[in-house]
């Protein structure tokens, strides 16, 4: 299974990820009961429950390079260019217009 955290600015919105062929993303429970919280995208209203897709979503397909650009990071990662999640992975931490950003996953830690 592949795991990233999603930031809408600096606050953690949820956790997208892969497992077989599958994508999940949910929303982050602390970020849902922020007052004043927005949703990643208008396709992806604030919600309790997982979206389940066969496909990657669309708000996290436009986070990605496009073009030359995209071909030049797949060579230069070693990545298929139609493995998205990994290409996320690749560029996490690079310049991205918005407010949604992407981290590696980290569990939480147990005192």
């Amino acid at each position: 299974m592949k795991i990233v955290q999603v930031y809408y600015n600096t606050e953690l919105a949820g956790i997208l990820s892969k497992n077989g062929g599958i994508y999940r993303f949910q929303y982050d429970e602390a970020y849902l009961n922020k007052p004043g919280s927005k949703p990643i995208s208008l396709t992806m209203p604030l919600k309790l429950s997982t979206y389940e897709s066969d496909t990657l979503f669309p708000a996290f397909v436009n986070l990605l390079s496009e073009g030359a650009n995209k071909a030049f990071q797949s060579r230069s990662f070693k990545i298929d260019e139609r493995d998205y999640f990994s290409l996320l992975l690749a560029t996490e931490g690079g310049d991205r217009i918005g407010p949604i950003s992407i981290k590696q996953y980290h569990a939480p830690t147990q005192d």
